[in-house]
């Protein structure tokens, strides 16, 4: 082996094709995104659960295209703090890193507590507290254990959750069949029922809807192992957008043809269309979709809760938060345990104080900012400081931007009240760290796997 050899640095193997990629990205959604969130859309949007749906789809489609762009200019770091911190200041790009933070860290607290809601289904007498604490205990255990699903595990759940998507859409095709009046409007009314259609409702709705599609943009992160990244990875995190946008909304317009534009009862709403399933194929399918849902959770979360691990792990290990705690490794199952165990103490903690709904529209508030991050870093270097002026180059990052800035407007102002309470601490915390921003700031990596 010559010498050239030995010392070229390691490099991964494209191996993935565009529908690698596109497959990649639906396992990492879910084909049944828009279950658990359905009744909490419902009740603040009227019941046009469509409608928000689509119009987030809109959205995420041109903040895809976005990332893809971004995701030439980066191939191998592929995060929203990154592009914005190179592309525009690194000031913005910490703010941009300090919002994914609270994404990854209530992630697995939403989990928790959707996961134990679901579980009162099954087991009504067990107090949601104790299911509460098992299931942050569990996540924490499993976390802790070094044990997490395979890809082909993840790809066989996707695969059977899309078999009861159909079993759900067989079930609901029946019982419209049977009906022996549909009345006017009945098959548009998901989209606009003219006697609950309000368009500030709508907006809240669609701010919480975007929940549907986060996860997305990781697609990005495989840059280094796709055939022709420059090409793949826009098409493939494009397309799955769509395919996101699509199923969700034949789901949701399933539902909300047995169910109308009633609204929940508030302590169902987080089990909302396994109760629009019993409706159309008895406690067989009510316990079937309820089951589907609590298995996607517990996967989602204990994923999230090493995720945000991993992400505290990397400030910890570039000191930018106290090193010695959060930089630190387990030697046996080489994992981030104290970020383990303070992940699931915060989960544990706030399944508590916030409850579902509050927690999703959080989650939003920093997963927009990112998303309008994105949007403007695209929007700096390919139009901006780009010789040639192309209109595309303008025209997709700015109605990017500018949607998800009217979505995140219409968030719940308790979830902004909150959101901002944390977004002025890491502000602080970088101004301080920093010295008004003049040093190096934190720098926000996720290690690899094997890190």
């Amino acid at each position: 082996m010559s010498d050239s050899a030995q010392l070229s640095p390691a490099r991964l193997k494209r191996v993935l094709g565009l529908w690698d990629l596109i497959f990649i990205g639906i396992v990492i959604i879910q084909p049944i995104a828009p279950m658990g969130i359905y009744g909490i859309i419902s009740n603040n949007a009227g019941g046009h659960v469509v409608t928000t749906i689509l119009i987030a789809m809109v959205a995420m489609l041109f903040t895809a295209v976005s990332y893809g762009k971004m995701a030439r200019a980066y191939p191998s770091a592929g995060s929203a703090y990154t592009y914005v911190g190179k592309e525009i200041h690194p000031a913005l790009g910490y703010v941009t890193g300090w919002a994914m933070v609270m994404d990854y860290i209530l992630n697995p607290l939403i989990c928790t507590v959707l996961s134990s809601k679901l579980t009162q289904n099954i087991l009504p007498s067990v107090p949601y507290w104790v299911l509460a604490i098992a299931f942050a205990c569990f996540f924490t255990f499993m976390n802790l254990r070094g044990v997490k699903t395979s890809a082909r595990i993840n790809e066989v759940l996707a695969s059977g959750m899309m078999i009861v998507v159909v079993i759900f859409f067989l079930f609901v095709i029946r019982f419209v069949w049977n009906l022996h009046e549909y009345g006017a409007g009945f098959f548009t009314q998901p989209f606009y029922n003219p006697e609950t259609f309000d368009f500030t409702k709508i907006l809240r709705g669609t701010s919480i809807a975007v929940l549907t599609y986060i996860g997305f943009d990781a697609i990005s992160t495989f840059s280094e192992e796709v055939e022709n990244p420059r090409r793949n990875i826009m098409l493939a995190t494009v397309i799955v957008c769509l395919i996101t946008g699509v199923l969700s909304s034949l789901e949701v317009y399933a539902a909300q043809l047995v169910w109308g534009s009633k609204p929940f009862p508030p302590e169902m709403v987080e089990s909302a269309f396994p109760l629009v399933a019993r409706r159309v194929g008895g406690f067989f399918l009510f316990h079937l979709l309820n089951f589907t849902v609590l298995i996607a959770n517990v996967g989602s979360g204990m994923g999230a809760q090493l995720g945000a691990a991993r992400l505290l792990y990397g400030m910890g290990r570039s000191d930018g938060i106290p090193k010695k705690f959060f930089g630190a490794i387990e030697p046996k199952h080489r994992i981030p345990r104290n970020n383990v165990i303070f992940v699931g103490a915060i989960a544990l903690i706030g399944a508590f104080l916030i409850n579902y709904e509050r927690g999703t529209e959080i989650l939003n508030f920093g997963a927009l900012i990112a998303f309008m991050g994105v949007n403007a870093a695209a929007f700096v270097r390919y139009f901006l400081h780009a010789q040639e002026k192309q209109w595309t180059n303008l025209v997709s990052p700015l109605l990017g931007f500018v949607i998800c800035f009217y979505i995140w407007q219409n968030l719940d102002p308790h979830a902004k009240l909150l959101g901002g309470m944390w977004m002025l601490l890491g502000i602080a915390y970088g101004a301080v760290k920093t010295r008004g921003f003049q040093a190096d700031l934190v720098q926000f990596d996720v290690p690899p796997d094997d890190a």
